[in-house]
């Protein structure tokens, strides 16, 4: 079995409780809870006949003030990069976690992860937007936690890469 731990990085508010919520346990919650320091779920699926345990940090969510604590960090095999479609500011948040999770760890696999874009009435995010911040992601998806829509591809697509690395490896 091949485990892998995968941290879900991001401003407040932007859904990655919502997102591994709906991806473990397929429930969407309207109701908002903040996640206070780290919530640990697993995921078990197969890749290739290959079993691979997905240990999902759900991080306590950041803006400006970089408060990501590094021991969170440590061990991590990969990242979802979360952003709400509907507030500007998660992109900035976004790029910010981006550089420093970089300037620490070195590159790692990850996904740029567009959450609620079920509300694309309401995006405040233009595609060229994104250009700088999804150049080096595996991939950049478009999600609704609420509605299910591409939560499963996110998070598979990096477990993916991530067994392959292991393959690559061995």
């Amino acid at each position: 079995m091949i485990r892998k731990k995968i941290c879900m990085l991001g401003a407040t508010m932007v859904g990655k409780t919502s997102l591994v919520r709906q991806y473990v346990d397929s429930l969407f919650d309207e109701k908002y809870q903040q996640t206070i320091g780290v919530k640990i779920d697993k995921k078990t699926l197969f890749i290739e006949s290959e079993e691979v345990r997905l240990m999902l940090w759900d991080i306590q969510g950041e803006d400006d003030s970089g408060s990501t604590r590094d021991a969170y960090l440590r061990g991590m095999d990969g990242y979802l990069l979360v952003v709400d479609s509907t507030r500007r500011e998660t992109l900035i948040a976004a790029n910010s976690i981006h550089t420093r999770v970089r300037d620490m760890m070195g590159p790692l696999p990850h996904v740029l992860v567009i959450n609620k874009c079920d509300l694309s009435a309401e995006s405040q995010i233009m595609d060229s937007d994104l250009q700088a911040l999804s150049g080096d992601a595996l991939s950049l998806v478009r999600t609704s936690a609420r509605t299910g829509q591409h939560v499963e591809s996110c998070f598979e697509q990096l477990a993916s890469a991530l067994s392959s690395v292991r393959s690559a490896s061995a």
